[in-house]
């Protein structure tokens, strides 16, 4: 026996949105939002995916969304690849699924709580210190931390990668929900474990492909292709930033290499032109310099260099300089 991935959009859809995946929906909204404690008791689906209308490639609007007894919307999301600004998305979509209970005219107390529960097949917060796969955020205040009087909107996260647990250390509802995402298209039988929580059971049933007519396994496989594809394409841009961030740094490189160079050579060119002046001046004052002295003078620093050149005049022998030189080097 072999199951689709309920990563895929279109699987995502059949197990969770269909009609009679109410149960399902109801255990697995139970296990994220409220750790397995039976808080929801019934729901309905909104446009509920049926088995006998097979959608096409073009259907995008692919969540499930869902109005709990208590009037509270719930949507629920599943995303397999990056993409731009996909947090802001999905602010976005749970705002508008809370602001369109309203019709002009209507009254704010009749707005009801709206819920975001979203999975993703990546590490949506890559940048904290945090390695929990289940991410909670509401309304509070944001020195004290004490909660909005009213808790409207929640937005709730499942980030796949970062659960670690294999089928023998599965704890909890939650934990069986969270490795049937993750896990299901690498099953080839429906382990124990998970079997005896009924509502995966059947999600496994409806996975299966074996229940699955030619034409819902054709739009499944093309739409695993498609995001494997988009993946792909992601990954790519990555490497592709990447080598191109490499060879700007190494470009940016060579040119700070040449503009230290040209500024190295102008200040050794200009220490040179001090050394040859003054040896100039030396040789048609004195005579010829022997060559201890030259070293000694072609070692001084562009400070020395400028110091030796204003005094020079009072220099009135060859032993002058020698002292000079020598008080220099003593200095040091």
């Amino acid at each position: 026996m072999r199951f689709i991935s309920p990563k895929i959009d279109y699987a995502f859809k059949k197990i969770f949105g269909s009609e009679q995946s109410q149960d399902i929906l109801i255990s697995f909204l139970n296990a994220i939002i409220y750790k397995g404690e039976k808080v929801i008791q019934s729901l309905t689906i909104v446009n509920p995916y049926n088995p006998g209308q097979v959608m096409t490639l073009k259907d995008t609007y692919l969540d499930v969304k869902a109005v709990l007894a208590d009037d509270s919307i719930v949507v629920i999301e599943m995303q397999v690849a990056r993409m731009t600004a996909f947090s802001k998305r999905v602010i976005y979509n749970l705002a508008k699924g809370y602001a369109n209970q309203l019709i002009k005219g209507d009254y704010y107390p009749l707005l009801n709580p709206a819920i975001a529960v979203t999975i993703t097949d990546f590490n949506l917060f890559e940048n904290t210190d945090t390695e929990e796969t289940i991410s909670r955020f509401v309304f509070q205040e944001k020195t004290k931390k004490f909660a909005y009087p009213d808790e409207e909107l929640q937005l709730i996260f499942v980030e796949l990668p970062k659960f670690k647990k294999n089928l023998s250390e599965l704890e909890d509802l939650t934990d069986k929900w969270i490795y049937f995402l993750k896990e299901a298209a690498k099953l080839e039988s429906i382990p124990a474990s998970l079997g005896e929580v009924s509502e995966i059971e059947l999600a496994l049933n409806l996975a299966s492909q074996a229940n699955m007519t030619v034409e819902e396994f054709e739009i499944v496989d093309r739409r695993g292709m498609m995001l494997q594809d988009e993946k792909g394409k992601i990954t790519y841009a990555e490497q592709e930033g990447r080598e191109r961030g490499r060879q700007e740094g190494r470009q940016e490189g060579r040119q700070e290499g040449r503009q230290e160079g040209r500024q190295e050579g102008r200040q050794e060119g200009r220490q040179e032109g001090k050394i040859a002046l003054i040896m100039r001046l030396l040789k048609k004052r004195f005579g010829e310099v022997s060559t201890e002295i030259s070293s000694k003078i072609e070692d001084l620093s562009a400070e020395e260099l400028e110091t030796l050149g204003e005094d020079f005049l009072d220099f009135n022998s060859i032993e002058d300089l020698e002292n000079w030189l020598r008080g220099e080097s003593q200095d040091e």
